[in-house]
């Protein structure tokens, strides 16, 4: 029998634990496919005493997971800790230099530091692998990475964040608001106690950064990402949504454009004969187009114990086999140094939804602030009257350019009939 692979794992919550669970039920087939028998020999975490559903019989207790990236008999570091920084990022480079293959689900490091730990593992040559860091079991960084590998992508976007796209769907479905909706995904454990990363775009803007850079060949910036998050969307807007034609997902976005690549994640009107409208609850999608293949599709569950697991499982595999291959497809010191796409020179429509008083002139006042700015109107939606006297009024334009379409919403919101901020959202054409 050939050597093992041998694993150290840091870090034991939700997906750590379906890692070993995994290991242990699927040891004897992963064996096979993998070449070697994947051996777990360490494993390190907060706290021993805590009690997990998982047998450790056998396998050494570090105290301190950096032990894990010195100890003689680990081949392979599984970083499980999570953050951009602190002791997971400590764990991975010190792993690398000291000679470990690292499979990492940390989507917060890589966005961040993606190109310098790429770097450090060529330099090594070690293998880094990070399939669980986007779309939990979805298999899309081994897509990009070998099935499109001879195409060049024109543009990827996806639904990136499970918690969102539930809080939408149940949104649509029950027609409560989104404070009301959060507030039920905690209780459903489909949320976390502090949901900011989640519903501000932040984990769906790590996971783009990632995408981005294997897609396109490019340094991962985080920092060029624009970000917007789903709390202000309510479920008037998902009503006339589907009115219109569309339905509202968070989306993470990337493409090339003559300024740089443009990478954008916020709450997006997609049109509903397109497949990616159709994505509810708590799964995932990611749509490529390519230059040779055309449009590809994936979908699946983008978090939970077993299809990250899963994900993390499929890279310990690759490192068996010695699939070795640059992180992000090219090797680091070619990856591009790509300037980000201004927000302000995004060109697309809009949807504006207003709360205005219901009185002459106000439709003419929001028209001419459009007109001013040669914004062209597609369709206009007017309820009737209320008893506050406010009404919505959807507006809905033509393509037109991101900076101009923000100057008119500046000068529409301080009109006296505007009632409260307006909502804007944009309208994406797939």
């Amino acid at each position: 029998m050939k050597t093992p692979l041998r694993i150290g794992i840091a870090g034991l919550g939700t997906v750590g634990a379906g890692v070993v669970k995994l290991l242990a039920e699927h040891g004897r087939l992963l064996a096979l496919r993998g070449g070697r028998p994947l051996k777990l020999v360490a494993v390190s975490a907060r706290s021993r005493s805590k009690k997990r559903d998982i047998d450790l019989a056998g396998v050494r207790w570090e105290k301190d997971p950096l032990a894990l990236a010195t100890a003689s008999d680990i081949d392979v570091v599984v970083e499980l800790i999570g953050g951009s920084g602190g002791i997971a990022r400590r764990l991975v480079q010190k792993s690398l230099t000291s000679g470990k293959h690292v499979v990492t689900a940390n989507k917060a490091l890589l966005a961040l530091h993606g190109a310098e730990i790429a770097a450090q593992a060529e330099k090594k040559d070690r293998i880094l692998a990070f399939e669980a860091a986007v779309a939990g079991g979805i298999p899309i960084i081994k897509a990009l990475r070998e099935g499109l590998v001879g195409n060049r992508v024109q543009r990827l976007y996806g639904i990136l964040n499970g918690t969102c796209n539930y809080i939408l769907t149940t949104m649509r479905e029950t027609g409560r608001d989104f404070d009301v909706v959060l507030a039920e995904a905690q209780a459903a454990g489909y949320a976390e106690a502090d949901p900011s990363f989640d519903v501000d775009g932040i984990d769906a803007a790590h996971k783009l950064a990632v995408l981005t850079g294997a897609a396109f060949g490019a340094r991962v910036n985080f920092g060029g990402i624009h970000v917007e998050g789903i709390r202000r969307v309510t479920s008037m807007d998902i009503q006339f949504a589907e009115e219109l034609g569309y339905r509202i997902k968070l989306l993470g976005l990337a493409r090339e454009t003559k300024y740089g690549i443009e990478q954008r994640v916020h709450p997006c009107m997609v049109p509903l004969a397109t497949p990616i409208a159709h994505i509810e609850g708590v799964f995932n999608a990611v749509v490529i187009d390519g230059d040779f293949v055309g449009t590809t599709m994936f979908q699946g569950r983008g978090a939970g114990q077993g299809p990250t697991a899963s994900a993390v499982v499929a890279d310990l595999v690759d490192v068996a086999r010695g699939r070795h291959m640059p992180a992000f497809v090219v090797p680091a010191d070619r990856l591009a140094d790509r300037p980000a796409s201004p927000m302000d020179r995004h060109v697309g429509a809009y949807y504006m939804r207003l709360m205005v008083q219901d009185r002459p002139g106000v439709i003419s006042a929001v028209s001419g602030a459009l007109a001013k700015e040669r914004i062209s109107l597609e369709s206009m939606l007017q309820r009737g009257r209320s008893e506050s006297g406010e009404v919505p009024v959807v507006l809905t334009t033509h393509a037109t350019e991101e900076a101009a379409m923000r100057r008119a919403l500046a000068h529409i919101a301080k009109l006296k009939a505007v009632a409260e901020e307006p909502c804007l959202i944009r309208i994406e054409a797939f």
